[in-house]
This record gives C-alpha cells, sequence and structure tokens, in this order.
C-alpha cells in the first residue's frame, strides 16, 4: 500500500509536538506537502531548516490470520521519529537507509489510522564538527540548501509469519566456471520455527534450510552458479545481469519474496590497480555530486543520463561524490558498464560522538547497494581534515597549516572514524576493496592513500603536475581529484550585465588564476576561463595516463556535472546545469580515447637557438597489440616546418615509447606548434602542442 502523495505538514514547536501524532489532532490549517520530497519545494518552507511534522491518514484492511504488517520507509532525511495512532514507533538516522516497523498490532486494531513522522535535518553549526552524516548536501552543495523531508517512498507491506529485513547480497568469486553468490538476511520471525529459504539466480535454484527463534535472526548461506555469464565493465566487455528470487517459506508457502538483479564479476585490487575478472584496467573517472540537490525531484532519465554521459565520454569509473544517490543511478550503471567509487556521505570533519553511526551506515550501504556489480569501491571519508573553508577563496596560511598538520599529525577523524568505518566495510563486505579515506598524503607510520592535487588553482601551477610525479611517484598512485574552476555556458543566474561590480572576494581562486582586469570584457574573461580549464584538464589527463601502471592505476577530475537544479555556477564541473559541455569536457573526451599519442609537453616559452628534446609515446587501453602504428611529428613556425616519423607495434594495455623528437628553436619569434599524428590500423589519433618563441 503505497503512503506517498498529499501529507499534511507544520513547523514544529513544543505546542504542536505535545498533540501532532495524536489519531485525531486536528490539521486543517496545515500545508500540503508531497511525499516523496523535500520541504524546501514546498511554499511556505522554502527557506525553514525545521524540524517539519508530517501527517498522513489512510485506511487498511486487518492483516489475516498468519499474516504480519509493516511500514516501510525507505528514506528519511535525515533524523525521523514515527507514531502510528498515537502510539510511538521508534526512530530513524540516516537518509539513504530503509527503515520497517511492525504495524500488525495497531492495523488489526482499527481500519482508519493516522500516521505521524517529525524529521528533523538541522544545519551544522560547526561544519568541522558535524553530527549529520550527509556529506555533499550539507558541506559541498549550496550552504542555504536543506535537503530534509521524507526523500523516498513510503508504504504498507503484508508478509507471512517471517520478514526478511534486510537482505545483503555480494558476488564473492566469479570465473567461467563458477560464480559464488554469499547472502546474509535478517530474519524476524513471530515464533520459533524452521524456515526454508529457495534461491534462485537466473534460473539456478538452491534450497537451504534454517531454525530461527522468536524475533530477529541473522542467517548466511550461499548459492555456486555453474557457467556463469560474467559482467565485465563497457570497456572490457559485455554486462549480463541475473535476476535473483530469495524466497521464504514457511510450512511450503512463501511468507516474504524479496527480488533483486546482480552482475557475476570478480575483484582484485593491488597497488591502485583493479582488476575485473582478472583482466587489470585502468580507471578514467571523474567526480560526481547528486544530480539534483532537491535528489527527490530527479527523474529516472536524470539519473541514467549522468552515467550514460560518462560512458560517451571514455569514462571507465563515476566517483559518487560524498553522498549515496537514487536506486535508479545505480541500475544505470549497471546496465552501462560504468564501474562507481562509493562514498559514504563523510566530508570535512565530524563530531566525536557520531562513530557507531557511521559504521551502521556503512553496513547499511553494503545492504543496499552491494548487489551492484559497478560498484567497484567503497570510500569511507572524503578529506577528513577538520575546515571549513571556502573553496572559492585562497586557503589563508592558518588554513595550510592547520591542514598539513591535519594530515601528518593522528585526529579523530582520521585515525579512530575512518578506521571504524573502514573495519566495518570490510566486515560486511570482503569482496571490493576499501579505501579507509580519501586525500590523506602520506605520513610517519602511513603511505597515505589516493592524493588530491590542485596543481594550477590552489597551489603552484598547471605544468608542474609532471615533476611533481617524478619527484614523488607514490602520490600519483591514484588521483582522484584535480581540476580548475570556469564560467558555465548557461550563464544568466550570474547577471554578467554587472560583471565589473562582482563581489570578487568570492571568487578568489579564479580572479587570481585569471585576473578580470586582463580581459577586454566580459565574455573574453569566461571564453579565458573555459579554456584554462580545458587545459588543464587535458594535459593531467596524458600526464597520468602516461604513467599509466608505473606507477598510476587510474584518476578521477572534479567534477562531471553541476546539480540540475543548483542553477548557472561558476564550479569545477565539466557539464553546467543544464548538461552543457564546456571545452573541458571536449577536452577531456579527447583525453580518453582508448588511444592517444602524447608527446612531452614543451616549455610555455622557447628561446630562438635553443636544443629542444621531447619524446613521444602512445598509450593505449586496448587488449590487443597494434602492429605497424605509424605515428607522425610536425614541429611548425611561421616560415617553416620539419616533419619526423615513426613505425613499430603499439603494446596491449600499456604506455609505448616512439622515440624522440630534437630540434633547435628557430630564430623567428611567433607561434611554434607541435602536431602529431598516430595511424594504427583502424584507429588513429591526434593531439597539438604550441609554444611561443622570442629571441635570445
Amino acid at each position: 500500500m503505497d503512503l506517498g502523495g498529499t501529507w499534511r505538514a507544520a513547523v514544529a514547536d513544543e505546542r504542536l509536538r505535545r498533540t501532532f501524532a495524536e489519531r485525531d489532532a486536528p490539521d486543517d490549517e496545515w500545508v500540503d506537502i508531497d511525499v516523496p520530497g523535500h520541504w524546501r519545494r514546498t511554499p511556505g518552507f522554502g527557506d525553514t531548516d525545521g524540524p517539519i511534522l508530517f501527517r498522513r491518514r489512510f485506511e487498511a484492511d486487518a492483516p489475516g490470520a498468519g499474516e504480519r504488517a509493516w511500514l516501510v520507509f525507505d528514506g528519511i532525511f535525515y533524523v525521523g521519529d514515527v507514531w502510528l495512532d498515537g502510539a510511538y514507533l521508534g526512530d530513524t538516522e540516516g537518509y539513504f537507509i530503509r527503515h520497517t516497523f511492525e504495524v500488525t498490532e495497531p492495523l488489526r486494531a482499527s481500519s482508519e489510522h493516522a500516521l505521524a513522522v517529525e524529521v528533523t535535518c538541522s544545519r551544522p553549526d560547526d561544519r568541522t564538527a558535524k553530527r549529520n552524516i550527509t556529506g555533499f548536501f550539507q558541506h559541498g552543495a549550496d550552504p542555504r540548501w536543506n535537503p530534509g523531508g521524507i526523500w523516498r517512498p513510503a508504504r504498507v507491506e503484508r508478509t507471512g509469519p517471517v520478514r526478511a529485513r534486510s537482505l545483503r547480497m555480494l558476488c564473492r568469486d566469479a570465473t567461467t566456471e563458477r560464480a559464488v553468490v554469499a547472502l546474509r538476511a535478517e530474519l524476524d520471525s513471530d515464533a520459533a520455527r524452521t524456515v526454508s529459504i529457495r534461491t534462485e539466480v537466473g534460473g539456478h535454484v538452491d534450497v537451504t534450510e534454517h531454525p530461527v527463534a522468536e524475533g530477529s535472526n541473522f542467517v548466511e548461506w550461499s548459492v555456486i552458479v555453474p557457467e556463469p555469464e560474467l559482467w565485465w565493465p563497457h570497456s572490457l566487455g559485455n554486462q549480463p545481469m541475473h535476476d535473483v528470487t530469495v524466497a521464504v517459506d514457511v510450512d511450503g508457502r512463501a511468507s516474504h519474496v524479496v527480488e533483486r538483479r546482480i552482475g557475476l564479476r570478480s575483484l582484485a585490487w593491488h597497488n591502485w590497480t583493479l582488476a575485473v575478472n582478472g583482466e587489470r584496467l585502468f580507471l578514467k573517472g571523474a567526480t560526481n555530486g547528486p544530480t539534483r540537490l532537491a535528489l527527490a525531484d530527479a527523474s529516472a532519465d536524470e539519473l541514467r543520463a549522468d552515467v550514460a554521459v560518462a560512458r560517451d565520454a571514455g569514462l571507465d569509473l563515476l566517483r559518487v561524490h560524498a553522498h549515496v544517490s537514487r536506486p535508479e543511478l545505480y541500475d544505470a550503471a549497471d546496465e552501462l558498464g560504468v564501474l562507481l567509487w562509493q562514498d559514504l556521505p563523510l566530508r570535512f570533519g565530524h563530531a566525536r560522538g557520531i562513530r557507531k553511526q557511521a559504521a551502521r551506515q556503512a553496513a547499511a550501504a553494503v545492504d543496499t547497494l552491494g548487489h551492484h556489480p559497478s560498484i567497484a569501491i567503497w570510500c569511507g571519508h572524503d578529506s577528513p581534515v577538520a575546515l571549513d573553508n571556502d573553496p572559492s577563496r585562497r586557503p589563508s596560511a592558518r588554513t595550510v597549516a592547520r591542514w598539513v598538520v591535519g594530515q601528518q599529525l593522528p585526529t579523530w577523524n582520521k585515525t579512530l572514524l575512518d578506521t571504524s568505518v573502514k573495519r566495518a566495510f570490510e566486515k560486511a563486505d570482503g569482496t571490493r576493496p576499501v579505501v579507509a579515506h580519501s586525500g590523506v598524503m602520506p605520513s610517519p607510520g602511513s603511505g597515505g592513500t589516493d592524493s588530491h592535487l590542485w596543481f594550477g588553482w590552489y597551489h603552484g601551477d598547471e605544468r608542474d603536475l609532471p615533476g611533481f610525479a617524478r619527484a614523488l611517484p607514490r602520490m600519483v598512485r591514484f588521483v582522484s581529484a584535480f581540476g580548475a574552476q570556469s564560467v558555465p555556458p548557461n550563464d544568466d543566474d550570474l547577471e554578467p550585465g554587472s560583471w565589473s561590480s562582482w563581489d570578487w572576494t568570492r571568487l578568489d581562486v579564479l580572479a587570481h588564476r585569471l585576473p578580470p582586469e586582463d580581459s577586454f570584457d566580459y565574455e573574453t574573461w569566461k571564453a579565458a576561463t573555459q579554456a584554462y580549464q580545458a587545459t588543464l584538464v587535458k594535459h593531467h589527463v596524458e600526464t597520468l595516463r602516461l604513467l599509466k601502471w608505473r606507477p598510476t592505476g587510474g584518476f578521477t577530475v572534479q567534477s562531471l556535472g553541476d546539480a540540475l537544479d543548483g542553477g548557472g555556477v561558476i564550479s569545477w564541473s565539466m557539464l553546467d546545469h543544464r548538461r552543457t559541455p564546456k571545452p573541458a569536457y571536449l577536452a577531456l573526451v579527447e583525453a580518453c580515447r582508448s588511444v592517444i599519442v602524447v608527446a612531452e609537453r614543451p616549455p610555455e616559452t622557447l628561446t630562438s637557438g635553443e636544443a629542444l628534446a621531447l619524446d613521444i609515446h602512445v598509450v593505449s587501453d586496448e587488449r590487443v597489440r597494434l602492429p605497424d602504428a605509424r605515428v607522425e611529428a610536425a614541429l611548425r613556425w611561421s616560415s617553416g616546418s620539419h616533419t619526423w616519423k615513426w613505425q613499430g607495434d603499439v603494446a596491449a594495455d600499456e604506455c609505448t615509447y616512439v622515440g624522440t623528437l630534437q630540434a633547435v628553436v628557430p630564430d623567428e619569434p611567433g607561434e611554434l606548434s607541435l602536431d602529431l599524428v598516430l595511424v594504427a590500423g583502424d584507429r588513429a589519433a591526434t593531439n597539438r602542442y604550441t609554444s611561443t618563441i622570442v629571441q635570445a
């Protein structure tokens, strides 16, 4: 029985709290509100942080003999207290977690009911010690936004005497000979008995018997699937999915049936390199925030489109950045063969009291999402440093000092909270790699994790990455954040007509990198921001691909797209809020093609008479050798040119050295361009670099 639709709502106060849960409490003067939804989308609640009181009246038939009834909430953002007919059922915490309450007796006592929920999503007073585990929504999105509400469906379900309150489903092992699906269920029984669990995976049926006591029971079993069709990322193969039906039978009749889909594949993780079904895969990826800040409003097509555009860009990996998304996104990733790096919604600093709750939510994430073959990596905490800095401003000396100390010394977030979360993930799911925290540098006693490298944005020059990688190769094993901000193509919300009077302190980093006074007008400056972002993305990606396996296992650029309902904002995204691509997206597509030809990047400025020596490489993600490939390099200046040609085989899944271009810079001031062309059978690639010649 679906309980969605129009509810009644009011801002909580002490007077209403005392009576609002009663069956006959008046709510005629309350506001109509949609469930599922976020209360900020309702007129009258557009600027409130709650708490909000929700009520819904409904009628339901009494459960029959041997039947039980359950009230189910798929998601309450963020904390809820639930009453039915004035009786308190319990509380909820965790916005993406399904919560279930038995309501058999209340539904037998009456046919008319009043459901009441108090929903709290408090704004964090101190963002260095947050209590809500809401990640991007309350530390990363628009700080004025509040995601509170009953944002996922609510319903009444009926089962027999035994219900599977939760079901964890993992592909523990998979080869072409057999796959092992491991299952774990919490069974709630109204009496002690023996139950049969009938599991069907892709037509293969397995039956096991389990004794259960009255109340909650945890049972584990596994099913072997012979000669399975394996699931692959899109760049390696097909994505067959298998329907799974788990039926809990009591006395020969189904008491509760749960259906899901699973892909059968194996994962291995070594030195920041992922292998799927024994095939290692260089992970080309991007981070992505919520499709909409009001995630309940996102359509299935919008969620799928975010995955499809990543695949269209040649990406293998999408990082679900500091949030858990809607089910449709994970289904799309399964079907399209895009791997997911899944963050728990922990970001920057959190309060000491949340450790147990964070570990519980990590296990719940495995229960909720573990059957999706697309999920390849769990990550506990994004940037676990207790800072509340403005990302649009250059960090102060004090902020930098706190960041360095937080990276090098033990802290509660990094050392205690994240260790607990990592253990919870590993205990719940031994089939996937777990990253305790993202963006932590090596320190005494710690080898570090993935790296956030902001060359050309918060520090240094965008050309600094290759030298940094040579000096500290450990720091480029996996780079999960880099990029630059730019103005979106659809910029009406920015009021470009008042460009000259913008508050530039709010765009401190961008104004430092691309001073507005250096541009003739707004359109010139806008184009310059987009060109700079594209240049940085192109050359960072090329640098990391040149380091393939030595030591780099992959990257995620920040970021793919803005929230669709976020308006035109200056951000790191390569697709704006209308999914119009910026030049950086087109640069990413070119840099992520399966085969690219790359030169050692020439200096920005060259002096006439200077000796020039540039190494040329071909990077291939193809699984087969490319024989008799031909590479041509052409160096051109105002009055002349010179060409080089090479021919040979390109190794499979490797970076192959082609040769070294050697020349003397001509004595002709102006532009010097280097054009590369690769032809290998039906594969072709081009690249271009430019420098400026100055006289000695």
